[in-house]
């Protein structure tokens, strides 16, 4: 948002320069990120002085050119070389002196020099308009009134307005400040606390009167809650033309561009007091009736930027007794505005639901000047003031009479905010005990009246335009920010307390699985928790009603919260992937959302995905790139519950429509974790063509079994393992885990360790069989094993892979 500062002065007269008044708005809360110079005049005609043409005569050389002497009261006259077919001896000029930059009307820079043209020297230039700026005339040169006193700068005689213009980062929630009087408001706050008293002027509106009642036209406010306030009048026989000089440069300082007297005067009341008015052709409003109410869903209406848009059934329109005028709060018709021709206005100024506009500016795609304050919420008790003051300017400069009484709709009050302060909680928040008369200082130079004060606190009322104090939290921030943040002293004494806490922490654990990640070459990744309701289609197990929907979505594809973590990763792998980042590993830590009939949920999740290959390019040739698969995948699965302390995982195939391979790990009836390779067709909707393997842990059902793991220490072993392999031929059905199964079971004191190392497929073997490599690891850990006793366990093992698999030794 950008203030003037020569605008600001109007409402506060303070003599300090912008910087040092940049640095106090920022201490309030005002940060000021920038503070830019405006000149009406690019330049500000620095260089240019007021000249007396001694002597004119014709160029030697040049029909079109003459040869003059110009006095600028310096010891001698300059020459200078003119082409103006008006310049003429006797005259008062500008003169633009060696050195000077002049600005084309495109605003490049070139500077006057020393030259010669045609033969003859010139030491200077006498100006236009258009080349000093002051005009678009070209006709000839500029001739000024001559009784200026030669040398005069330039600068003395014209009305040039320099400027410092603040760029203040205004945060949401200070709608107060969203005008030239609040932050002047503020401004004066601030100053009480530099024991700087200066007035705040607020414009006056006591001569305001109605001049007749010509014109009237009937306002029927059909939607109240959407319009809790609304207010017109009307004023006849003004004219429509460019605004005077001083309006244009108000404007043009704060980057608005002058459009003529009746828009420029609405915009500069709507950056003056906040308030957003807006102005319609009396002529042009059918029954001379004024109707606040919603249109029937799908009317089409068009914007004055000539867009036809489609109204939704709860838009709030302005309408006259027959079609829509206005989108209320939003934005103007095509047909309705102000335009030269216009004689007579409707001026409307109004209070409306922010709730309301802000939703009905979203679903257009608009954001105005007027949609951002309606939006933060206006001050509804300077609506009929602002109209006033607005009413004043346009008869003052537009001409004309006011021509009917206000018509002011406010069926319903909105009230002021009370609220307590205790002088204890204020302490305790500040870190600090303010003086109790400094409190109440700062509270009466914001407006917030002190309605009665004990020896523990204070009653107050806040201003209804305050929409963001409302808590006795905000009253100490604003209390603290006008006190100054950097008055608050710090202690020498450094406190601190340890807290009791488990290592089973969900931050705990989050940090440690995230390093382990990490160092295994994996990046973690937060994904926005809102997506669109269309990734529901993409799963028969996603079901749409149990999407927690957003009441006032940022845009169509953030319009619910998501159910999966699955989308929004794979929005990050297609992203990275188009960005030529093929090989991934990425993590998440993240929440899904899910609404039932009764009640919403939320559940803990941690995500993983990999695609493209293990590991980068190499320039070793013996080093083979290899692909991720599904068993990188289950190993970086398994690592992370056994560094959690979960073991005797039990395994079942995944059955899921978005996985063409997976498997799910439980522990007792709790799932941990689903993991495998994502369908062909998911990954097409994203744009993606090569595999990605991906993995949800239920992170809740984790750290509920976390919790019941204990640390048990043993020694050590001293007597050394055996290790024996057998090379079985078995059927294709039989998986590694029934010989692990088999092999536990009929060992279960000695046998530690079961591993398979090779699986062959292919020539030589029967149809229908394949041949396992499998090792068995033996070992007593309180005396070395005899061959008697290895051998032995062998001959079961062998005896019950017969028996139970139909295996056969190769």
């Amino acid at each position: 948002m950008k203030i003037s500062y020569n605008w600001l002065k109007q409402f506060i007269k303070i003599d300090w320069d912008a910087e040092k008044t940049g640095e106090l708005l920022t201490d309030l809360g005002l940060e000021i990120e920038g503070i830019e110079t405006y000149e009406s005049v690019k330049g500000g005609l620095k260089g240019i002085v007021v000249g007396e043409v001694l002597t004119c005569k014709q160029h030697p050389n040049a029909d079109r050119l003459k040869v003059t002497t110009v006095n600028i009261g310096e010891e001698a006259p300059l020459q200078i070389v003119c082409g103006a077919p008006n310049v003429a001896a006797g005259q008062k000029v500008p003169v633009a002196t060696i050195g000077t930059t002049l600005y084309t009307e495109e605003g490049e820079a070139w500077k006057i020099k020393k030259g010669k043209i045609r033969g003859e020297e010139s030491h200077g230039m006498i100006c236009a308009e258009d080349e000093l700026g002051l005009g678009k005339s070209h006709d000839g040169i500029m001739v000024l009134d001559a009784k200026l006193k030669v040398g005069t700068l330039a600068s003395e005689v014209f009305e040039i307005e320099n400027d410092s213009v603040f760029e203040i980062g205004l945060t949401p929630n200070r709608a107060d400040a969203m005008s030239h009087h609040g932050v002047a408001r503020d401004l004066k706050a601030g100053l009480l606390q530099k024991d700087v008293q200066l007035e705040l002027i607020t414009p006056s509106v006591s001569s305001y009167h109605v001049d007749s009642r010509t014109l009237k036209i009937d306002v029927d406010v059909q939607d109240k809650e959407k319009a809790p306030r609304y207010c017109g009048v009307t004023i006849s026989g003004l004219k429509v033309e460019d605004s005077p000089s001083w309006l244009q440069h108000r404007l043009k300082s704060i980057g608005l561009s002058p459009i003529n007297n009746i828009v420029d005067i609405t915009n500069y009341v709507l950056h003056e007091l906040g308030q957003p008015l807006h102005a319609f052709d009396a002529n042009k409003i059918s029954g001379n009736k004024i109707e606040v109410k919603t249109c029937t869903a799908g009317t089409k209406f068009t914007t004055l930027d000539e867009v036809e848009r489609e109204l939704h059934k709860d838009d709030l329109m302005i309408c006259d007794a027959e079609k829509p005028l206005c989108i209320a709060g939003v934005f103007g018709g095509i047909n309705s505005g102000v335009s030269e021709g216009t004689t007579s206005i409707f001026l409307e100024s109004a209070y409306f639901n922010p709730v309301s506009v802000r939703k009905t500016a979203k679903r257009h795609g608009l954001n105005t000047d007027a949609s951002f304050r309606f939006e933060r919420g206006i001050d509804p008790n300077i609506t009929e003031y602002a109209l006033k003051r607005a009413a004043l300017m346009i008869t003052e400069i537009a001409g004309g009479e006011i021509s009917s009484d206000v018509s002011d709709t406010y069926p319903n009050k909105i009230g002021d905010f009370e609220v307590r302060l205790s002088f204890d909680n204020a302490k305790k928040l500040i870190g600090e005990e303010i003086p109790r008369e400094t409190i109440k200082s700062i509270l009466t130079s914001l407006e917030i009246k002190v309605n009665n004060v004990t020896e523990t606190g204070l009653g107050l009322t806040v201003p209804a335009y305050r929409n963001d104090v409302q808590r006795e939290a905000d009253i100490i921030e604003e209390i603290l920010r006008v006190y100054g943040y950097n008055n608050v002293g710090t202690t020498e004494k450094l406190n601190a307390s340890i807290s009791n806490s488990t290592r089973f922490e969900d931050y705990k654990l989050q940090n440690i699985i995230g390093n382990q990640l990490a160092s295994q070459g994996f990046f973690e990744i937060m994904a926005n928790s809102l997506t669109t309701p269309k990734y529901m289609e993409l799963s028969a197990q996603l079901d749409a009603e149990h999407n927690v929907e957003m009441l006032n979505p940022l845009s169509n594809d953030l319009g619910v919260m998501r159910q999966s973590l699955l989308f929004s990763g794979l929005e990050a792998v297609s992203y990275n992937i188009n960005r030529k980042r093929g090989d991934l590993k990425l993590f998440e830590f993240g929440k899904t959302y899910h609404q039932y009939s009764e009640k919403r949920e939320e559940y803990k999740h941690l995500s993983l995905f990999v695609t493209g290959n293990k590991s980068d390019e190499y320039w070793d040739p013996k080093v083979q790139l290899s692909p991720s698969d599904f068993f990188y995948l289950k190993g970086t699965v398994e690592i992370i519950l056994q560094r959690l302390g979960l073991h005797r995982l039990k395994s079942s195939p995944l059955k899921s429509d978005l996985f063409s391979e997976g498997m799910s790990l439980s522990l007792g009836k709790l799932k941990m974790v689903d993991f495998g390779l994502v369908k062909k067709a998911t990954l097409k909707h994203f744009g993606i063509s090569q595999n990605v393997l991906f993995a949800d842990f239920n992170w809740d059902n984790v750290l509920e079994m976390a919790k019941h793991n204990s640390i048990k220490f043993k020694a050590i072993p001293k007597y050394p393992e055996v290790r024996r392999d057998f090379a079985l031929l078995i059927d294709n059905t039989v998986t590694f885990e029934d010989i692990f199964t088999i092999a536990k079971q009929t060992e279960k004191q000695l046998l530690k360790n079961v591993n398979l190392f090779d699986v062959y497929e292919g020539k030589n073997l029967p149809n229908g069989k394949k041949s396992y490599a499998v090792s068995f690891t033996l070992q007593d850990e309180n005396k070395t094993l005899t061959d008697k006793q290895i051998d032995k366990i062998m001959n079961k093992l062998q005896t019950n892979f017969e028996s139970k698999l139909g295996a056969e030794l190769r």
